[in-house]
């Protein structure tokens, strides 16, 4: 049953046309699925496998990929968030939105290195621009990068005064492996010191990792029964006709 065939027609104006063309009503609406998708007996749970896609998955518990709309219907997060990345494209993803390079330091940030400062590492002679920066986690996100800036090095950047400031590197990695935030035992997020650092007992939570839990937890779905699969779908249908 492709999904959008039984939408009622309106009368759509495109663009800067004059005329009017007849176009599925893609806001009609009915409640049919969700009046029973809060009913355990009519659903049972499924974990999406990696690269696996809406039609696969319907033509594996249904036998045609045809009722691929209904995962939506059933799961509010999927139909506002979107079908969950597979592991590779989370990852492409990430890397695409997190582009540059993290410096992390214990040296207090508040008065020095600020935003479009050129910086230099001393020993690896690495230079780059400050793009932004993240106080509460010591960390300057850097731009425009030639080389790589070493842990345990000195970097220096000369301000507005032209005076010249330095820090240490605690470490360098790339931004989408840089620390989006650290936990306690409990998996509750930590404020830390980042003059002191996050010790031992806290576990960093890096941006990769933390844009792979939200993909995750998309994974979890509600699927209808096979046995109410069919009654509910015609139902839907009817509805959309009436």
């Amino acid at each position: 049953m492709p999904y959008f065939q039984d939408f009622p027609k309106a009368l759509y104006r495109f663009g800067n046309e004059t005329s009017y063309d007849q176009f599925q009503d893609l806001s009609s609406y009915v409640d049919i699925i969700d009046q029973v998708k809060d009913d355990a007996s009519t659903y049972t749970k499924y974990y999406i496998l990696d690269n696996e896609r809406p039609d696969q998955l319907s033509y594996k518990l249904y036998g045609t990929p045809d009722y691929h709309w209904t995962f939506f219907m059933m799961n509010d997060n999927i139909r506002e968030q979107g079908w969950p990345l597979s592991n590779r494209e989370i990852l492409l993803f990430v890397q695409k939105e997190l582009a540059l390079n993290t410096i992390t330091t214990k040296t207090v940030l508040t008065d020095k290195f600020k935003i479009g400062q050129t910086v230099e590492g001393i020993s690896s002679g690495a230079t780059g621009t400050i793009d932004h920066r993240h106080l509460d986690l010591g960390q300057l996100v850097i731009s425009n990068v030639t080389g790589t800036f070493v842990a345990g090095e000195n970097v220096n950047s000369t301000n507005s005064e032209r005076t010249i400031e330095t820090i240490s590197v605690s470490s360098y990695e790339p931004e989408y492996l840089s620390a989006h935030h650290y936990e306690d035992a409990n998996g509750v997020t930590v404020d830390i010191d980042p003059a002191v650092g996050p010790g031992a007992l806290l576990t960093e939570i890096t941006y990769l990792d933390r844009y792979t839990s939200i993909n995750d937890s998309l994974k979890e779905i509600r699927v209808l029964k096979r046995s109410v699969l069919f009654q509910i779908a015609e139902a839907f249908t009817e509805a959309l006709k009436s």
